[in-house]
C-alpha cells in the first residue's frame, strides 16, 4: 500500500509529522481522524530527485478558529438565501489562509461539478469526522444552514472553553520557569563570588550556605548535563505518550493531579456533553453519536469508557447504566441527568445543559486556581530567594558579631 506523509494536530494540540499507510489518500484521512487527528497536510512522498523539500515550520494550515469561522460565515450567508457555490466563492476570496484558501477553491469546484458538499470536505482532512458527519445530516434534513449555525458555536464554544483550559495552565508554568532562571541565576552568578569571600575568610560555614554552595557548584559544572537529560526525559514522555498504554498511564494520571485533574475532568466532561449532544440534536443515530464523540473526548481514560459505552447500546443497553459504572469520571450527577434524558426522549437537551453547567464550572475552577496562584507563586519565589539570601549573609553577621566581641 501506498505510504502517505501528514502533519497534524494530535487532541492536546501537539504537531505531529509522520507517515501511514493507506489504499488511497481519503483512507489514510479517515484514519487520522478516527484518532482525532486534525490534519493540516497529507500526501505521498516523493521519491529521489523528485522528493519535495519544505519547511514545515514556515506552513501553516487552517486553525480551529479559522474552521469556527468560516462555519459562522457560511450559515450566515446561506441563511440569508445565497447559493452554496456563491457562498463558498465569498469566503475564498476573503480568506487570508493561502492554504485554506487553496482548499476553498477545490470544495467550491467539487460542489459546482455535482458533488455533495460533505462529500467535498470529506476530500480535505482539516474537516474532521464530526464535521462530515454533521453537514451530512445537515444535507438529508435540508437545514444545511442551521446546522452549520449550530456547528459554528459548537466551535466558538470549544475555543472558548480550550483557551481558558491554557490560560489555567499556562500562568503557572511562566512564572514557575521564571522562579527556576532566577534561581539558576542566584545560584551560579551571585552565590559563587560571596562563597569566594566567605572562604577567603576563613570562618566556619553554617549547614545551609554549605548546602548552596554545594548545589551552586554542581550546576555550574553540571549544566550541559541537566540540559541533555532534560531533553532526553522530554522525547521519552513524548515517546511514552504515543503508546497505547503511555496515553492511558498519563491520562488517568491527569485526572487525578489535585486542582488540574478536577479541570481536566470538567473539561472533558462539557466537552463529551456538548458534542454528544450536538449530534442527537442535528439527527446522528446515538451508536454513530457516541462513537464520534469517543474521538474529540481528548483523554484515553473517557475514550475508553465511551467505547464500551457504544458497544452497550449497540446491544440495547441506556448509555447511563454504562457511565454510572465510572463514578470517578462521570459523576452520578450526569448519569442521572442522562438517564433523565433517555426516559424522557429529550437527551440532547439534556447533555447541553449538563455542557453549561460544566463549562461554568471550569470558568470557576479557571478563576479561583488564577487567584490562588499568583499569591502561592510569589511566596515559592520569595521563599528561594530568601532562602539564597539568608544562606549567603547569614556567616557574614556571624563574622560581624565575632569581630565586635574582640
Amino acid at each position: 500500500m501506498p505510504v502517505y506523509r501528514y502533519r497534524a494536530k494530535d487532541r492536546q494540540g501537539r504537531i505531529v509529522a509522520a507517515t501511514i499507510e493507506a489504499s488511497d489518500v481519503r483512507a489514510a484521512a479517515r484514519a487520522l481522524r478516527d484518532k482525532g487527528y486534525l490534519i493540516t497536510e497529507i500526501k505521498e512522498p516523493g521519491k529521489g530527485l523528485q522528493a519535495e523539500i519544505s519547511l514545515g515550520f514556515l506552513e501553516s494550515g487552517p486553525s480551529l478558529k479559522d474552521i469556527a469561522i468560516f462555519s459562522r460565515q457560511l450559515a450566515t450567508m446561506m441563511g440569508a438565501g445565497l447559493p452554496i457555490v456563491q457562498a463558498l466563492a465569498i469566503l475564498e476570496k476573503q480568506t487570508t489562509n493561502k492554504k485554506f484558501k487553496k482548499i476553498l477553491k477545490e470544495i467550491r469546484s467539487d460542489v459546482e461539478a455535482g458533488m455533495a458538499f460533505s462529500d467535498a470536505l470529506e476530500k480535505h482532512p482539516v474537516f474532521n469526522r464530526l464535521y462530515i458527519n454533521l453537514v451530512r445530516a445537515g444535507e438529508a434534513s435540508g437545514n444545511l444552514d442551521t446546522i452549520l449555525d449550530r456547528l459554528a458555536t459548537f466551535l466558538e464554544k470549544d475555543l472558548e472553553l480550550r483557551g481558558k483550559i491554557k490560560s489555567a495552565m499556562t500562568y503557572p508554568v511562566i512564572v514557575f520557569v521564571f522562579a527556576i532562571l532566577v534561581t539558576y541565576f542566584l545560584l551560579t552568578g551571585i552565590v559563587p563570588q560571596f562563597a569566594q569571600i566567605l572562604t577567603d575568610l576563613g570562618s566556619e560555614l553554617p549547614l545551609l550556605t554549605r548546602f548552596l554552595i554545594a548545589v551552586s557548584d554542581f550546576l555550574r559544572s553540571s549544566t550541559l548535563f541537566i540540559v541533555i537529560a532534560t531533553v532526553v526525559l522530554w522525547f521519552a514522555y513524548a515517546r511514552f505518550y504515543r503508546t497505547p498504554r503511555g496515553r492511558r498511564v498519563i491520562d488517568r494520571l491527569k485526572l487525578r493531579l489535585p486542582v488540574f485533574g478536577t479541570l481536566n475532568k470538567k473539561s472533558a466532561l462539557a466537552r463529551f456533553s456538548r458534542t454528544l449532544g450536538l449530534l442527537l440534536q442535528s439527527g446522528v443515530n446515538i451508536i454513530e453519536a457516541v462513537d464520534i464523540t469517543k474521538g474529540t473526548a481528548g483523554n484515553a481514560v473517557v475514550e475508553d469508557v465511551l467505547e464500551e459505552a457504544k458497544s452497550s447500546v449497540q446491544v440495547g443497553e441506556p448509555l447511563s447504566a454504562t457511565l454510572a459504572a465510572y463514578p470517578e469520571i462521570f459523576p452520578p450527577m450526569v448519569s442521572s441527568m442522562i438517564r433523565i434524558g433517555e426516559e424522557t426522549g429529550a437527551l440532547d437537551a439534556m447533555l447541553q445543559k449538563i455542557a453549561d453547567f460544566y463549562e461554568r464550572e471550569v470558568d470557576e475552577t479557571v478563576a479561583s486556581l488564577t487567584a490562588a496562584i499568583e499569591p502561592l507563586m510569589i511566596i515559592f519565589l520569595g521563599a528561594i530567594v530568601g532562602m539564597i539570601v539568608a544562606g549567603m549573609f547569614l556567616p557574614l553577621f556571624q563574622i560581624i558579631n565575632t569581630l565586635s566581641t574582640q
